[in-house]
């Protein structure tokens, strides 16, 4: 299928209001998860109807440059040929059995050979999953309840890390949505990203309860937030120091910022990693790793209970076994480096261009990046809040409208994929040029 660009004719969007206005009698606002809701940004979602390489293309026929990319599994656009290829030839043989099969055991082969600090992985089939079997294996190889998490990482929607910062920066989660005891969340301590002082204050008080710290190497979820120099490494030295585990939720960072993650860029070594998204090839997979001695915790061989019906079916295993083969192309990662630098470049650019220098700044991970509209630096989850998410919502609406497709959030990340090419980029800086200046109006 190649999708044609109709970018020239005026854009309609009645077939996904007609679609919206009945998937709301059906479904929870409309949606299966809440984001797309279009909620912080105004306006109604545009229903997808397919896609191809670095496009999508709606129900109403219009067709975007697409820079969610499923929040960051489609590393090479939207679907390839090898994984699609991967997930007939799967499914044609039978898409579940609940039982063993070859492709698990080949999918965890090539995730230890890029990630050699891992020996051992339990595939699950969500991030979720995968950051709730790590909090329960840490606390149970330590026999510690307690574990600090950093305000602004999101670590899925278990009820242990739906919490919110109480009544100082550094004390226990409250938890943040209804529905969630306070006995769960009673566990979990919060402190800010990148504030080494803040952490090294929880690990003075409370040391001997610390099983574990859980952290996006590169924070992900309140936009794109990277860690300061020697941020991670001394964590991992606090952790050392006090007994007590470090987990890197590397459910987005894995295999996108490089075949071993952001532990190799930044050669920290996590004692439990989870991962998600690219290993799944667009399927819905998560998988926790780490070395023999922790994972042997885990049922079968342990006490630590955990299973799952669907977990490693062949399906999915197949597309993430695709998908890790074909991250091995040589040149892939240089090639997306210097398309995700140009775009970022071309962005930079158009706000200096605008005289928005001093009210927004681009945060850049490799292929994940963040526009803010904020004064840089955007360290941390207070500084992102403080971003003006009026400004935001008229930008996304107007590179919409430019057939730019973003994540319909300030505190979402852009994804580039080795799809998008120069004349990708140079259509995305044009129409971020023009979106700039509608969003200037609101700030």
């Amino acid at each position: 299928m190649k999708i044609k660009n109709k970018t020239e004719k005026p854009r309609t969007h009645v077939k996904s209001a007609d679609a919206m206005a009945r998937a709301r009698r059906v479904l929870v606002g409309g949606v299966n998860s809440p984001v797309r809701a279009f909620n912080a940004v105004g306006g109604e979602p545009v229903f997808i109807a397919r896609a191809e390489g670095p496009m999508i293309i709606d129900i109403d026929g219009n067709s975007y440059i697409d820079y969610v990319c499923s929040y960051g599994p489609g590393i090479f656009g939207h679907a390839p040929q090898e994984v699609v290829t991967a997930i007939s030839k799967a499914a044609k043989n039978g898409p579940s059995f609940g039982a063993p099969t070859e492709l698990e055991v080949r999918l965890a082969e090539a995730i230890i050979t890029s990630m050699p600090r891992i020996e051992k992985v339990r595939f699950v089939s969500s991030g979720t999953e995968a950051l709730m079997t790590a909090v329960r294996l840490a606390r149970g190889v330590t026999g510690r309840p307690r574990i600090v998490k950093f305000v602004g990482c999101y670590h899925g929607h278990s009820d242990a890390m739906l919490v919110s910062a109480g009544s100082g920066a550094t004390t226990l989660g409250q938890p943040s949505s209804p529905g969630v005891p306070e006995g769960a969340t009673r566990d979990t301590v919060l402190v800010p990203y990148n504030d080494l002082n803040a952490l090294e204050d929880v690990f003075a008080a409370q040391s001997g309860q610390i099983a574990a710290v859980v952290v996006e190497p590169v924070a992900g979820n309140m936009g794109v937030i990277p860690p300061q120099e020697g941020f991670l490494q001394e964590v991992r030295n606090l952790c050392d120091r006090h007994g007590s585990l470090l987990i890197f939720d590397e459910v987005i960072t894995g295999f996108r910022l490089g075949l071993g993650g952001a532990q190799q860029v930044y050669d920290v070594c996590p004692d439990i990693t989870t991962l998600g998204k690219i290993i799944g090839g667009g399927l819905p997979v998560g998988a926790v790793g780490a070395n023999a001695t922790i994972m042997d915790h885990l049922a079968p061989l342990g006490p630590i209970y955990q299973a799952g019906t669907l977990s490693g079916n062949p399906v999915a295993m197949a597309a993430g076994l695709a998908t890790l083969q074909t991250l091995k192309t040589e040149g892939f990662y240089e090639n997306l480096e210097q398309i995700s630098d140009s775009l970022a470049q071309g962005i930079e650019a158009a706000i200096s261009d605008v005289g928005l220098r001093d009210a927004v700044c681009l945060n850049r991970v490799g292929s994940m990046m963040t526009l803010f509209f904020a004064p840089s630096p955007v360290r941390n989850y207070a500084d992102a809040t403080a971003a003006n998410t009026t400004a935001f919502a008229a930008y996304f609406n107007a590179m919409l409208e430019r057939g730019i497709y973003l994540a319909p959030s300030q505190f979402e990340a852009m994804f580039v994929s080795g799809a998008h090419h120069a004349e990708h980029v140079e259509k995305t800086v044009a129409a971020a040029r023009e979106a700039l200046q509608e969003a200037a109006k609101a700030m």
